[in-house]
């Protein structure tokens, strides 16, 4: 039996929300494994850092380091454009990049909510269509949306976000159909709790708190998701459109009570 097939080697990816969590390990996996990466984030700082470690590793592929607001359209164009630039064109994109609180629905305000939708749901959309452009003009690629259990099944104090991975949700259907025919494949990850730095600062559990080994559990590593992201980014998936898959350990037996 081969693993060939669920390699990216070779591969140019942008993996947006790099810095740290779900999209530095995706980043540091993916170069890895042969494919050339664009650690971007709104932080430049913290952006160089990942992409030196990579550059300084054993790593086989590249990395770059672009730093990015991905509300802003114009710094998204030239995220592309950098990218492009540097590797001749872009095969995957990661829309990684997310944000949230916690509230009650009545206590978040129009710019709280106008900010974790921005985020969430207006940097895909931009990202998205920036990138798919070059993809749809040149052979394709593939785009891994990263959604939320919260935004397939709702969740308490995270209205905002909720709404706007549910949308991440429906826009996945969506443009799986309209680009399919541009050999354009979009899918999207749905996580449950995972141990990120974001995650371990309001919950208090730290990743080496969670065994990978044990089947028992409703917290996932960054590891974790990022196999996903990776099998549905190679050619290991390649029947797979449209979906979104969720990544959450144990089923919640009442969704409508437990978080």
């Amino acid at each position: 039996m081969t693993t060939e097939q669920f390699s990216v080697a070779g591969e140019t990816a942008i993996i947006t929300g790099s810095s740290q969590g779900i999209g530095r390990t995706t980043a540091e996996r993916f170069a890895e494994d042969g494919a050339n990466v664009v650690v971007t984030s709104r932080s430049q700082e913290k952006v160089d850092e990942v992409a030196d470690g990579i550059n300084e590793s054993d790593a086989a592929g590249r990395a770059i380091a672009v730093e990015c607001d991905v509300r802003e359209r114009d710094a998204v164009e030239a995220l592309v454009e950098a990218t492009v630039e540097e590797f001749g064109g872009v095969d995957v994109l990661v829309n990684n990049a997310g944000a949230s609180f916690m509230a009650n629905f009545e206590e978040i305000s129009e710019n709280g909510w106008k900010t974790i939708v921005d985020i969430n749901l207006h940097g895909t959309y931009h990202c998205s269509q920036a990138v798919g452009e070059h993809m749809r003009d040149g052979d394709g690629g593939v785009i891994v949306n990263l959604a939320s259990v919260a935004g397939t099944r709702g969740s308490p104090y995270m209205s905002h976000y909720g709404a706007a991975k549910a949308a991440v949700v429906n826009l996945t259907t969506t443009l799986s159909y309209e680009w399919a025919s541009d050999d354009v494949r979009v899918n999207c990850i749905a996580p449950g709790f995972v141990a990120t730095p974001g995650v371990a600062s309001q919950m208090g559990v730290e990743a080496d708190d969670v065994d990978r080994s044990d089947v028992n559990r409703r917290m996932g590593l960054s590891e974790e998701v990022s196999d996903l992201v990776q099998f549905l980014a190679s050619p290991a998936s390649s029947y797979i459109v449209g979906e979104t898959i969720q990544i959450q350990g144990v089923p919640r037996i009442d969704e409508s009570v437990e978080v």
